[in-house]
């Protein structure tokens, strides 16, 4: 029977069969049943490579950090996760580069340390067990921000927009140019993606 180990946009954690393409970590946040017991344990999400020099991993071990999986880098994103600095190091320091200058208003500099970064995130991720939403209008948001249309999550994407499966997304729709959304991905994050941070998207590509 599968794990509840997989994180959707809204940043809940469920249950699927369905294969994920990046590894997240929240700190310890299951028992030695396997259950999960809490949504963090710590305000650094981060988003690991599946391999890693050779390592491995049982899953839900007891006392070790949850694995917690992601179909897509911009499924992560949404849901509050950020790049890892050991096993992503050149994507961690391209994060922190654009987030930096996608943020200026915060007065951070490249020697800032990544927990005040993370400070910021999780005010915009998550609220009381809630998850942290914004307004915006979609003509405004990058490539890789995720909305909610009708209760569900959906990405933005090539002029289009696609609901988010934990299998993958559906077809793509069109949207209204001028229409306000309610946004997922965290504000700074979103800014990071205009400042040039390209996350990877689970889309097929254009012959």
């Amino acid at each position: 029977m599968p794990l509840q180990n997989r994180v959707d946009p809204k940043a809940n954690i469920i249950t699927t069969p369905a294969r994920g393409a990046w590894l997240g970590n929240r700190g310890v946040i299951h028992n030695v049943q396997q259950q999960i017991v809490r949504p963090f344990k710590v305000k650094a999400w981060i988003i690991c490579a599946l391999q890693f020099r050779g390592r491995h991993r049982e899953v839900m071990m007891p006392d070790r950090w949850t694995e917690l999986f992601f179909f897509d880098e911009a499924t992560a994103f949404s849901a509050g996760h950020r790049p890892c600095f050991q096993c992503r190091y050149q994507d961690h320091q391209h994060f922190k580069t654009a987030w930096l200058k996608g943020n200026p208003q915060y007065g951070f500099t490249d020697k800032t340390p990544i927990s005040e970064i993370d400070n910021i995130i999780h005010a915009e991720r998550i609220t009381k067990g809630t998850k942290v939403t914004y307004e915006d209008q979609l003509q405004k948001l990058p490539s890789g921000t995720f909305i909610e249309l009708n209760t569900e999550p959906y990405l933005l994407a090539n002029n289009s927009v696609y609901r988010w499966t934990s299998f993958g997304y559906e077809d793509a729709e069109p949207f209204l140019i001028n229409q306000t959304v309610t946004v997922l991905t965290p504000k700074s994050v979103v800014n990071t993606f205009k400042a040039g941070y390209k996350p990877q998207i689970g889309l097929p590509e254009k012959p």
